[in-house]
């Protein structure tokens, strides 16, 4: 007789408190599964579409389906104007953005960052679809507050796959746009406190110095600082090496930032 006991999968992997316990096993029909333990038991995730592993609609998603359902409404008339979701509809697509918060929550924790990526993009889209065309106000607004968290966990992914790369400046970038976008919405709500002082915000400026501190010297600005040293201690011969030197990389496509030039 089988055994519907879950001790012997739980067995040696202990709950943690306040701790994403997770890991990636094999199922029994072959593929990847993500696992994550919860305090009596545990999550079994798929690693691609739908987390249950369900098709709603012979649709990947909940959400493709009410997308496909758009655009076919768009094709035959026109516009999206008059297109609706009602209230039973809307919560059956927050329930499936559980699903996936909990998964790139798990990812996050493997350092699958495409999958944080792709998964928090989704659910963005989720409450773009939510806050256009509910029918009901409530259902509008219902998950506006997790937007800047998104956008958070959103942007915490691209920036990991652009050091993974060794883009530095590109890290940056993302971080730049993620915060603009964060502090807009705050603003939009009319946050309170200063928008430096928000949870979202304060992790990213945190990765903003992090990423800063990580970034490799400028070989060009580290030679002109060491030019200006030289020409400051009359260290004349030096200088004029360090010149041919700044010279010889800018001719070569070396980035050199702007300074100012001494005369």
């Amino acid at each position: 007789m089988a055994s519907y006991d879950l001790r012997r999968i739980l067995t040696g992997w202990d709950y943690e408190p306040g701790q994403i316990t997770v890991r990636k096993i094999s199922g029994d029909d072959g593929t990847v599964k993500i696992q994550m333990r919860l305090d009596l038991g545990v999550l079994q995730m798929e690693v691609s579409g739908r987390p249950d592993g369900q098709r709603p609609h012979g649709a990947e998603s909940l959400l493709d389906h009410h997308l496909a359902q758009l655009e076919k409404y768009k094709e035959l008339n026109g516009t999206d104007l008059g297109y609706e979701l009602t209230p039973e509809g809307c919560q059956a697509l927050r329930e499936e953005a559980v699903q996936y918060y909990h998964r790139y929550l798990a990812e996050f924790v493997l350092e699958d960052f495409e999958g944080v990526e792709r998964d928090t993009a989704r659910n963005l889209s989720l409450l773009d679809i939510c806050r256009k065309y509910s029918q009901e106000e409530a259902d509008r607004e219902a998950l506006e507050q997790y937007r800047p968290y998104l956008i958070m966990m959103n942007t915490r992914a691209q920036v990991h796959l652009a050091l993974r790369k060794g883009r530095f400046k590109t890290a940056l970038a993302r971080v730049k746009s993620g915060l603009s976008m964060i502090c807009e919405i705050l603003s939009e709500v009319g946050y309170e406190e200063p928008l430096e002082e928000s949870t979202e915000a304060g992790i990213l400026r945190s990765l903003q110095q992090e990423i800063m501190a990580r970034m490799p010297a400028d070989p060009v600005q580290k030679l002109e600082s060491e030019l200006e040293k030289a020409v400051a201690e009359e260290r004349y011969e030096d200088a004029i090496v360090l010149r041919q030197r700044i010279e010889a990389m800018r001719s070569k496509g070396a980035p050199s930032p702007s300074r100012k030039r001494r005369k």
